[in-house]
């Protein structure tokens, strides 16, 4: 039997609601399988970590996590602590310290979950998007210059490597030979006349080492229209950091709502270990009330077991939420249910 070793870092807000619901998730399919088991540490870090010792995490944080196989994180982000300070000092620290150079965002419409697209079939909207996921416009390269004064002047640099535009890509092109599915490039060359044209030319120059990809180049504003307007153009996306993030977001929108958004943070060497989150926020306001819904961190676990090498059991938990969102049982109220947090966690376990 395999044993993974699992950080858990739940977060703030809603984030250790919707982890206790994954890592039951997990058990039972570990209960059920039985190739395969778990020893989950826990993490206090976060905001209110931040907020007691002026530091998101402590700054061994990284030496600590490499003892572990893959990371589960629920949720950064609570009010007073700024969010360039949480987003930099945990998340970010986390996927550069570890080169999770690939971020893998599902875009799939299941039957039964809300879709605000009229007309839309449901089979439409089925993307993985590869966003890349170390550099790019989120390197935090830039200058703040006479601050404070009149003639104060703000720099941030995007950064674009030829190993860090390659590998994000060739990732991209090997995804999409191995499900069958076309392959469309997201960029903004018209405007970013360095950055982006490189990106373009990266693109092409993969591409010839796979002649039986068909291939689609889009820039971001007309993808944004056809992901409303023609969605089943898109199918494995690859993009920059800054279009990935904004443009998953709008596909959460139109499959389901965040409450369905699972995210995986990818080194895929195994090098360092792999971070699986949801990506639907701390969300504050709703924090304690259980009443959050968990469905998107147990998709995210889902994730963490195809990348250990049990896809079928990431299908499986896709089908068990599907089956709950058609029988319209076990539903937090986001999704038109009664059920708390706990109990649709224990539903969706039930259906392994």
């Amino acid at each position: 039997m395999d044993k993974y070793r699992i950080a858990v870092i739940a977060g703030d807000g809603v984030g250790p609601e919707v982890m206790a619901e994954a890592v039951k998730v997990l058990e039972a399919a570990s209960a059920k399988d039985g190739r395969f088991s778990f020893e989950f540490t826990y993490f206090p870090w976060g905001c209110e970590y931040y907020l007691k010792t002026g530091e998101m995490m402590p700054k061994d944080a990284l030496e600590t996590l490499k003892a572990f196989d893959a990371i589960l994180l629920g949720a950064v982000g609570y009010p007073g602590v700024p969010d360039h300070i949480s987003l930099r000092e945990l998340l970010l620290t986390i996927r550069h310290g570890f080169d999770q150079y690939i971020n893998l965002r599902p875009v799939k419409l299941l039957e039964g979950a809300p879709c605000p697209l009229k007309d839309v079939p449901r089979e439409d909207i089925d993307m993985i998007f590869v966003r890349e996921n170390s550099e790019g416009e989120y390197s935090g390269s830039g200058a703040w210059l006479y601050k404070g004064t009149p003639h104060e002047v703000v720099i941030q640099n995007g950064v674009f490597s030829r190993m860090g535009c390659e590998r994000v890509i060739r990732y991209a092109y090997n995804l999409a030979r191995e499900k069958g599915k076309t392959l469309t490039s997201i960029s903004k060359a018209n405007a970013l006349n360095y950055s982006m044209v490189f990106w373009d030319q990266i693109f092409a120059e993969v591409g010839k080492e796979f002649p039986d990809v068909e291939t689609h180049s889009l820039l971001v504003d007309a993808a944004s229209m056809f992901m409303v307007k023609d969605p089943k153009r898109l199918q494995v996306v690859v993009t920059s950091n800054l279009f990935g993030d904004i443009l998953t977001d709008l596909g959460a929108a139109i499959s389901g709502g965040m409450g369905l958004a699972a995210g995986a943070n990818l080194n895929p060497e195994k090098k360092f270990p792999s971070m699986f989150e949801p990506i639907h926020g701390s969300a504050p306001d709703i924090a304690g009330k259980g009443i959050a819904n968990p469905l998107a961190s147990a998709w995210t676990a889902g994730q963490m077991l195809a990348f250990f090498g049990y896809p079928e059991w990431e299908d499986r938990i896709v089908n068990a939420i599907q089956e709950l969102l058609v029988e319209k049982k076990g539903l937090t109220p986001d999704m038109g249910g009664t059920a708390s947090t706990s109990e649709c966690g224990s539903a969706l376990a039930a259906k392994l």
